[in-house]
């Protein structure tokens, strides 16, 4: 896949939504470490009591950098960049700290949690502030709890409902039917009005959904920077990945039936990534693998459902 599009040259709004979207905290943490790297300013943000219901998402207490404790409440917030349209080479960074590239001053930011209530108007809200700023165009980040294994490289499944972003980027569009989310909701609205939307979902393993998953996180950046003229800095998500996939490692060295049920999930994974898999083949596998999982392991876990199924990009 390759930027052939014009859509994504212009303004560019990357969301995110922490909970039923966001499996191992790929979708948030991607975005969280974006905003680290650019130069961004809040321009708009929601009233949390008209959105959320506090007994689910509660606010916490946080210190700041003086020790004084205050409370940060569940919310959305749009980021905007300091020098819109600036592009930032790479050699002008000291300490590869800073994303660079042409795309850096058209990179807007989304940040949330999903809400509780009122989406239609939660979603308005969020879709005039982009309008406002003249988005030309909005990345949906999100990731799901997936029959795949830690050991081997994160998919990422890109779609779009708008039929010239397909054209443009070869992508496919999503067959999903069923419960959704607020990207869904989001992505829906935005379409409505004319603002084009692309949707990136990391696959997590299921098995390890209570812990966050940097090899996902870095799965989206990686998929974002193929899309955007930009170059995110990894920071410590590189160590924090190798660190992940070897601490599960360690788990299933001490579980038998974990370590077969990891293996299980990797030949299904290398038949449908081998050169001369056929579609035949690769249907022939999965069916094996499916009564194979029978005995109920191959459970999402805890039921948060994507808004697409897994797919291989």
């Amino acid at each position: 896949m390759s930027n052939d599009s014009g859509i994504f040259d212009g303004r560019i709004l990357v969301v995110a939504f922490e909970g039923w979207n966001d499996a191992g905290e790929a979708a948030s943490g991607a975005v969280r470490a974006l905003k680290d790297s650019l130069d961004v300013v809040p321009i708009a943000s929601i009233d949390p009591e008209l959105y959320y219901d506090f007994q689910f998402n509660r606010p916490v207490l946080a210190g700041d950098d003086d020790g004084r404790r205050q409370l940060e409440w569940p919310g959305a917030v749009v980021y905007a960049p300091v020098s819109p349209g600036i592009r930032v080479d790479p050699l002008d960074d000291d300490g590869g700290m800073h994303a660079a590239g042409s795309g850096v001053g058209n990179l807007y930011l989304l940040l949330g949690t999903e809400p509780s209530r009122s989406w239609k108007a939660f979603t308005g809200e969020l879709i005039d502030a982009a309008l406002a700023s003249g988005i030309d165009g909005i990345v949906l980040l999100g990731s799901m709890l997936a029959d795949v294994p830690h050991t081997r490289p994160i998919s990422v499944f890109v779609s779009s409902e708008n039929p010239q972003v397909r054209s443009d980027l070869g992508v496919e569009r999503p067959t999903y039917e069923g419960p959704v989310g607020i990207l869904s909701v989001v992505g829906d609205a935005a379409e409505a009005v004319g603002i084009p939307t692309l949707a990136l979902w990391a696959s997590v393993p299921h098995y390890v959904h209570n812990s966050p998953s940097p090899k996902a996180m870095l799965a989206l950046i990686e998929k974002l920077e193929q899309l955007i003229d930009v170059t995110i800095p990894r920071g410590d998500l590189v160590a924090d990945s190798a660190a992940w996939e070897s601490g599960i490692d360690a788990l299933a060295a001490d579980d038998e039936d974990m370590a077969a049920y990891i293996e299980q999930l990797e030949q299904a994974r290398d038949t449908v990534d081998s050169p001369e898999a056929s579609g035949e083949a690769i249907a022939q596998e999965f069916e094996r693998y499916l009564r194979r999982r029978g005995d109920g392991r191959g459970d999402k876990g805890d039921g948060r459902g994507p808004d697409e199924p897994w797919r291989r990009d």
